[in-house]
């Protein structure tokens, strides 16, 4: 059923059509019906940027979560979780499973993704949330309709390792939900300054968190897992998934943990926090003592076959070859939160990848165009607008390439359009409008939105002992893209 599926979602997609990109939603999805209510969640409340404070007092002043991980790990070794903590579900050789990162928004953008994940995702085993299961600051008070509710109707265990965000509460809202962990005992911070500004975390309401659980109560649905980092082994791949904290940096414990699981000779693929390719950049997350994690991956022995990145709100592939074999990196954080720009990546050559290999969405275009109509609106700048078509022309004119999409008919670039671009970031620029790298911890707040197009997206993996399937729907929040979720990427890779 889903190989019919995605054999018809591969002429509707956002590469085939505006349609498929949902520029002409003329009907809701029924996704609307499932939210709790039509307040959403928003980035503009001063004590939403304010809970979220924790992000540049790590950045100032240091980063505690390597310290307090090693508290957690401590803890559930104690309780007696396997030391290896390993996850083992009942599949077969050949089973699937999705995967989504950067879910928690508890709103539209969120809501939107679940008709489609549902429908896709009926018969798979398990899934995955790859960075960032919540927004604003991980609240174990704010599970219900952000977690338990959104997938209340997927029959399968959902497992997830935690972004940023989830760190903000001393990552204790995330231990509680998915581990079963019982709170850290306080522990006075080493740094006088940043244990005054740092944001302490919230008390757990344990009667709240009781009744949220009865939506995801049913017992194909539970899962605990044994720490914030884990490897899933099935007999056909493991699937490993690192803790990367705030910014980035993997303490030795779990380096070396990371080192000794990665020596199993099965194929692997690394699911992590923070993508090692994103935006054209190479940014490996750091190990102490040394290293980088993308030195274990590309390690030959340890057969890693994927790495595959939250963090980042859209979704973006890199096939590099190294040596005489292909890694694919991929992000894939378009799970719920609100977009991050694709039109800011400059040609793709990172790692010797051609810009013909290279796969994202939303297309540059679009992403181009949808900026341009939310600052117009925002900003009452009706100049601005770019359409879909001229979106993708001034693209196609910067970075080089044939539109992905077809276009109909000559469009002239004018002054006008290219003065747009420039201040929304498609060309370089001393100032733009916040739209990517340099907004991307700070200001990106401004992007988000409730109305579709959406550009949402999430993963369904497909295995067999000998192939591996990589397949990116897409989610638009309209009726259509409901019904036949679009296919806007697909890879085969070998595991034998």
């Amino acid at each position: 059923m889903v190989e019919v599926a995605a054999e018809r979602g591969k002429q509707l997609s956002s590469r085939v059509s505006e349609e498929g990109a949902g520029w002409a939603c003329q009907q809701l999805g029924t996704f609307d019906r499932l939210r709790p209510d039509h307040k959403g969640f928003t980035w503009f409340s001063p004590r939403t940027l304010w809970h979220s404070r924790n992000e540049i007092i790590a950045g100032l002043l240091g980063d505690p979560s390597g310290e307090v991980r090693r508290r957690w790990v401590a803890a559930q070794e104690a309780r007696g979780v396997d030391p290896g903590f390993r996850i083992k579900p009942d599949v077969a050789g050949s089973f699937s499973f999705l995967l989504l990162g950067d879910t928690g928004e508890g709103d539209a953008s969120q809501y939107a993704v679940v008709p489609g994940l549902l429908k896709v995702g009926q018969d798979t085993s398990f899934a995955v949330i790859a960075s960032d299961v919540l927004y604003p600051a991980g609240s174990g008070n704010e599970y219900a309709d952000k977690f338990f509710r959104p997938y209340k109707d997927y029959d399968a265990p959902i497992y997830a390792i935690p972004g940023n965000h989830d760190w903000y509460d001393g990552l204790g809202g995330f231990m509680r939900v998915f581990c079963d962990a019982p709170p850290l005992k306080p522990r006075p911070d080493r740094g006088r300054l940043r244990g005054l500004l740092w944001r302490k975390p919230e008390t757990i309401d344990e009667e709240r968190l009781a009744e949220a659980r009865k939506h995801r109560d049913r017992p194909s649905q539970r899962a605990a897992q044994p720490n914030s980092y884990w490897v899933i082994e099935t007999s056909s791949l493991l699937i490993v998934g690192v803790d990367t904290g705030i910014n980035g940096h993997i303490d030795a414990q779990q380096a070396e943990w990371l080192r000794h699981t990665s020596l199993d000779p099965r194929p692997k693929i690394l699911v992590t926090g923070k993508p090692i390719y994103t935006r054209n950049d190479y940014k490996p997350s750091e190990l102490e003592g040394g290293g980088t994690i993308d030195d274990i991956v590309r390690a030959p022995e340890h057969r890693y076959v994927a790495a595959i990145g939250g963090d980042v709100h859209n979704y973006q592939r890199y096939p590099v070859r190294v040596g005489d074999r292909v890694i694919q990196y991929i992000v894939s954080g378009g799970g719920g939160a609100f977009m991050h720009a694709t039109h800011t990546t400059r040609r793709v050559d990172v790692a010797g990848v051609h810009e013909d290999d290279f796969k994202c969405y939303p297309l540059r275009g679009d992403s181009l165009s949808f900026y341009s109509q939310l600052y117009a609106k925002r900003l009452r700048m009706k100049w601005i607008y770019l359409t879909p078509t001229e979106a993708a022309c001034i693209m196609s004119d910067q970075i080089k390439n044939t539109p992905v999409r077809p276009i109909a008919g000559p469009v002239k670039i004018t002054r006008r359009m290219r003065w747009a671009a420039r201040l929304l970031g498609a060309w370089p620029m001393p100032f733009r409008l916040p739209v990517g790298t340099v907004f991307h911890r700070y200001l990106s707040e401004l992007s988000d939105w409730d109305t579709p197009p959406f550009f949402k997206q999430f993963l369904h993996l497909s295995v067999t002992p000998d192939m591996l399937k990589i397949r990116c729907f897409a989610a638009t929040g309209c009726l259509p893209q409901e019904i036949d979720p679009p296919v806007e990427d697909e890879v085969l890779i070998a595991l034998s």
